[in-house]
């Protein structure tokens, strides 16, 4: 490590090509990023912006909800496919909203992955463990007005069935006293050429909107309205646009 990256390294900054670990990535603000990765993934999102809208065509549905808010919210979602999180991500990226999004571990056996999503704001998760040092990060993450994308379901949904979501979302929000904001996507379970994919957001659900209670109490109803909000916007989205999937 040369002088001036050790320099750097013990001002806290971030170096623009060289001394940075991916912990530095997951853990430094998005906006103190260094410029060239920030600069790359732009371009990168402005790609996918016009392939995925070319392919198939999505609108986001009270997309203010989600751009005009300040605050560090816990944004929670179905999933359908790999095409979830672009809409959401590069959305909220083109609107300068910093947004992290949570993705499985297992993405990290692929070092260029890797790489990527932490430029890209990404961090990892274990899943089926009660991974805390990732609870932790994500506090500091809302604290200072990053948005958290994350599927509580864990896996993508391929019918209707309702399937068993995780709660380690209402964890992340109560610690960081950040509302919850649901959002619901239909049409992308099997991607089909030209055929539209309609994303709808809803209003943040505020701690203060529950009924008072014990610390444990209020979470497991953050859990359970949270993904029940879910789920209203996409029965609403199915039945206002029948035959999509």
């Amino acid at each position: 490590m040369s002088e001036r990256d050790a320099r750097d390294k013990k001002d806290g900054r971030m170096r623009a090509f060289a001394g940075n670990t991916f912990d530095d990535y997951y853990d430094h603000d998005l906006r103190d990023h260094p410029l060239p990765g920030r600069l790359l993934i732009g371009a990168i999102v402005r790609i996918l912006w016009v392939v995925t809208k070319l392919l198939w065509p999505w609108r986001i549905e009270r997309a203010e909800r989600l751009l005009d808010d300040a605050r560090g919210r816990v944004v929670i979602m179905n999933h359908e496919s790999m095409l979830d999180p672009v809409v959401v991500v590069v959305t909220m990226w083109l609107a300068h909203v910093p947004v992290r999004i949570v993705y499985k571990s297992e993405f990290d056996k692929l070092l260029p992955a890797t790489w990527l999503f932490s430029r890209a704001g990404g961090f990892p998760v274990e899943r089926g463990t009660a991974d805390m040092k990732v609870v932790r990060r994500a506090r500091a993450m809302l604290s200072r007005g990053e948005c958290v994308l994350i599927y509580p379901e864990g896996t993508r949904v391929r019918d209707d069935a309702e399937q068993q979501s995780h709660g380690g979302y209402a964890i992340m929000a109560q610690l960081a006293k950040a509302p919850v904001q649901p959002v619901a996507i239909v049409g992308a379970r099997r991607l089909r050429f030209r055929r539209p994919v309609y994303v709808r957001v809803g209003d943040p659900i505020e701690w203060s909107d529950l009924p008072a209670g014990k610390r444990k109490e209020q979470l497991a109803e953050m859990e359970r309205v949270g993904m029940e909000r879910v789920y209203e916007l996409r029965d609403s989205l199915r039945e206002e646009h029948p035959g999509v999937e």
